[in-house]
């Protein structure tokens, strides 16, 4: 398999795994198991972007690129792909806070509703 490639699976499961955080409460309340999947998913996409931190992915699609002769970025996931169409004027902290408290929002809204149902399910029993 061609380091290209693999640079792209990388690439893939980036944005698979940023969707996940997003919306995966939705696939929660439908599949109630994946709240174990979720949670640590979520906290963990909120701390890089609120907490600056490094994701282990992009330096490893970097190295892949490298590797097969392609040229690697500077920066971040977001600042690479996403920035240039979501954010034409560059990725700023307050920014990047902010996408990290929409994700926390967004999934406290998801789970607030699940949790409501599950109380309503257990009060018509």
């Amino acid at each position: 398999m061609s380091y290209s490639l693999l640079a792209d699976l990388v690439l893939l499961a980036h944005l698979g795994f940023i969707a996940f955080v997003g919306g995966g409460g939705l696939l929660v309340s439908r599949w109630p198991r994946l709240i174990w999947l979720h949670l640590p998913a979520a906290a963990w996409g909120a701390a890089v972007e609120i907490g600056n931190l490094p994701c282990p992915l992009t330096p490893l699609e970097n190295h892949l690129r490298q590797a097969a002769g392609e040229a690697g970025y500077a920066g971040d996931f977001i600042g690479h792909y996403l920035l240039a169409v979501i954010y034409p004027e560059g990725l700023t902290r307050p920014v990047q806070i902010g996408l990290g408290l929409l994700a926390i929002a967004m999934n406290l809204v998801i789970y607030g509703r699940l949790l409501r149902r599950l109380r309503h399910s257990g009060n018509n029993q």
